[in-house]
């Protein structure tokens, strides 16, 4: 699981009593007058609205077949950021050195997976801008001698779009879920692809498609035919009633089919893709209507075979015998498209405390298939940084006594605390669609359970800030502190939410027939009604494959939760540093955290499709269900105000003397819901209390106008390569623009491959 910053992207006494309903609160709008709507998390009600859709013209808009909404159109000028790494690779041994360049070529070695898991046109795509990057030198400016009539504009356009194919590995954002198309004219655009041969052959084969936005629904990541989904390749007639039938044949037989896609055939039958080296054909299930799926391999194989090669020159030089063995696991997982073989590396992984170079590699996170089952790729690896990874060993340390403090009684939480490695990263390479600020991983349930889980921060991801970034919707009198303890505040957030919000809660279970994880003749009581629980996870049932598409946000949103609950205490402000007499003060990075996270539940409507009133982004999803929580708050704790008719004053104020009385009884009420439907498997409860504090009313849709008015581009990252010369390996970083971002992805055609011909 991640916590984002925004990717902040990715990030959380008992009480037994039936919490009382909080009072309403209204948003003080002299001039709107429109109140927000009523909240109580015993009563919520829903209220559908409709809000108005801004359209934007590009400069060519004019021959544009029709016009793009503004929040489709492709970033402009977006902040590029550098991941600092050369210090800390610099410090490692040669042995170290040489593990971590496999590990990062195996990482890069699975991009072609990631393109192929977001939209069949991010792949031609990715090869288009590297050809034509690649036949003017990475001199865009020469795109104007050799084609008369394109203006620099247009040039620097369609660079900005180039680079943020780049950066997200596809067409469609990785934070957010939504396509975005060039700010050129589909005409201009095929001017510019017709610069070489091979580039105009690629662009040919994906034009139409890349400039589509109609339906609507097309350009939202979801559930296939309405929406975009490449986790079913070439099943133009599939739809979501067929990929929960066979998602129930697969839980029924206790398939895993994390690293798998799903292709229906002509026929009406299907095919379970696996991804492995291995080509070959498998089991064949049976629908309950007769249909049949045939387990087919060799999904990506080229591409798993490469980072097969890469992960087992890595295992000849690993640093121990437990690396060695995570090595020969990870092997053994991409040649024959095991997943068991993928549940014993990440068991070994576990067990690799302390280590040097940190690393995980594999398809991890299940955020973008609609069914919140097939995960997509990721390859990371990073340096520990030793002296911040003290700061969160001793919240490791206090963690046993931390989780008692959460608002449930022990028989929903874990029988034993496993305390995980939870360290402090600065990354050479991370290959995926997006670099999260903070993992907590394996996502396996049962090794959770009995193994436990590592935790770690990414550093330089946390650390990069952008000089053009703008806070907005934060009062004047607070800017000063908000931009200084933002960062403190965030490392806060990130390390409750990794280590006690994923780290915590149990599961309960039937772990196999007959056998439970609880008293199944006098189930635990729930402290929200006083009852016994009567639900709970069959055999084969997992928190993924019950609670489906809204397992990963409302996952996310509990973890926030357990961070918002737990960071008023001041024995863990310490741990991080934070007293009354240091710096950063205490009360000072407490105020910003829950500021930070109601700023960020309101820019969360970005998020938020009206039209389809579709959430694009899990982490966003949930830190606006947390600024409704925090509004549901009694006495204004807090309040979204304006006075401009137009509302591009809009400003939140949040009453810090009111942190511990009133937003954090309202954390506890919302958090104790989550967890105990999330831990008790009452699917029911746990939906609909999700979907009524995730719907948006009248007056927070008219809120995301203003938002979508003040949005800012997401960061770009640019990561270094590595090269082996001989015994030697030598790191190369990149200037922090879209040119070096585009160089750095050209010197990496070695391990990604050349473009394929189209």
């Amino acid at each position: 699981m991640h916590v984002f910053a925004r990717r902040v992207a990715s990030s959380s006494c008992r009480v037994f009593n039936r919490p009382r309903p909080l009072p309403h609160l209204h948003s003080r709008l002299p001039r709107l007058r429109l109140p927000l709507q009523p909240r109580n998390l015993d009563n919520l009600q829903n209220t559908s609205s409709a809000s108005i859709r801004l359209r934007y013209y590009s400069s060519s808009a004019s021959t544009m077949s029709e016009p793009v909404p503004s929040h489709l159109l492709a970033d402009e000028k977006a902040p590029v950021c550098r991941l600092e790494i050369q210090p800390h690779f610099d410090n490692l041994s040669a042995k170290e050195k040489l593990y971590a360049h496999h590990i990062s070529k195996a990482s890069f070695a699975g991009t072609r997976v990631v393109l192929r898991q977001v939209s069949p046109q991010s792949e031609p795509l990715f090869d288009l801008v590297l050809t034509i990057a690649r036949h003017v030198d990475n001199d865009f400016s020469k795109i104007q001698t050799l084609l008369p009539g394109v203006t620099e504009d247009e040039v620097n356009k369609f660079v900005d779009f180039g680079a943020q194919v780049l950066a997200n590995l596809g067409n469609y954002k990785s934070f957010g879920d939504q396509k975005f198309v060039p700010r050129i004219s589909e005409e201009t655009f095929t001017k510019i692809a017709g610069v070489t041969p091979e580039s105009a052959k690629i662009w040919e084969g994906i034009r139409e498609q890349v400039y589509k936005i109609a339906p609507t629904e097309i350009t939202l990541l979801g559930y296939p035919p309405q929406h975009m989904s490449a986790y079913y390749p070439d099943s133009p007639n599939i739809n979501q009633e067929d990929i929960e039938a066979c998602g129930k044949v697969f839980v029924q037989n206790g398939v895993l089919v994390e690293h798998t896609r799903l292709k229906q055939l002509e026929d009406g039958n299907f095919e379970m893709l696996v991804a492995s080296e291995k080509v070959g054909e498998g089991k064949v299930y049976e629908v309950p209507d007769g249909r049949k799926i045939k387990t087919v391999y060799g999904d990506y194989s080229g591409e798993m075979k490469s980072m097969a090669d890469e992960l087992d020159a890595a295992r000849k030089t690993a640093l121990n015998e437990t690396q060695e063995k995570m090595m020969e696991e990870y092997v053994k997982s991409f040649r024959e498209g095991s997943l068991e073989a993928h549940k014993e590396s990440q068991r070994y992984w576990i067990k690799d405390i302390g280590p040097t170079i940190e690393t995980n590699i594999g398809f991890i996170e299940t955020y973008r298939d609609p069914a919140g089952t097939k995960a997509y790729f990721e390859g990371w690896v990073a340096v520990v940084n030793k002296e911040r990874t003290k700061v969160f060993g001793k919240l490791v340390e206090r963690a046993g006594d931390f989780i008692p403090k959460l608002p449930w009684s022990k028989e929903f939480e874990k029988d034993k605390f496993q305390k995980p490695d939870f360290t402090s990263l600065e990354v050479l390479t991370f290959n995926s669609d997006g670099i999260p600020a903070g993992i907590n991983i394996p996502n396996y349930d049962d090794i959770r359970m009995t193994l436990g889980f590592k935790n770690v921060s990414l550093g330089n991801v946390l650390n990069a800030k952008s000089p053009s970034e703008r806070v907005t919707f934060i009062d004047e009198k607070d800017l000063p502190l908000f931009e200084r303890l933002r960062g403190p505040a965030f490392e806060l957030q990130v390390g409750l939410h990794e280590l006690l919000g994923h780290g915590s809660g149990k599961l309960l279970q039937e772990t196999e027939e007959g056998v439970y994880n609880f008293d199944k003749e006098n189930p635990p009581v729930s402290p929200i009604d006083g009852k016994p629980v009567s639900t709970y996870y069959k055999v084969g049932e997992t928190w993924g494959s019950v609670f489906g598409a809204h397992a990963a946000s409302y996952e996310e949103c509990r973890a926030e939760c357990v961070a918002m609950y737990l960071c008023p205490d001041r024995e863990i402000l310490q741990v991080f540093g934070h007293t009354d007499d240091t710096e950063a003060a205490a009360e000072d990075v407490l105020y910003i955290s829950y500021l930070q996270m109601a700023r960020a539940g309101l820019l969360a409507l970005e998020f938020w499709d009206p039209k389809s009133r579709k959430w694009g982004q899990a982490h966003m999803r949930a830190r606006y269900s947390i600024l409704q929580c925090f509004l549901s708050a009694p006495d204004n704790f807090v309040t979204l105000d304006s006075t401009a008719a137009d509302q591009s004053d809009l400003t939140i104020h949040l009453d810090r003397s009111k942190i511990r009385s009133h937003g954090f009884k309202a954390v506890e009420q919302y958090l104790q819901k989550l967890h105990i439907y999330k831990a008790s498997a009452n699917v029911e409860a746990g939906v609909g209390l999700y979907e009524e504090m995730t719907s948006v009313n009248e007056t927070m849709a008219q809120f995301r106008d203003v938002v979508m008015s003040k949005k800012q581009p997401r960061k770009q990252f640019v990561q270094a390569n590595t090269t082996l010369s001989g015994d030697e390996v030598t790191i190369k970083e990149y200037d922090a623009t879209r040119e070096g971002l585009i160089q750095s992805w050209l010197d990496r055609e070695d391990i990604v491959g050349a473009a394929k011909p189209y």
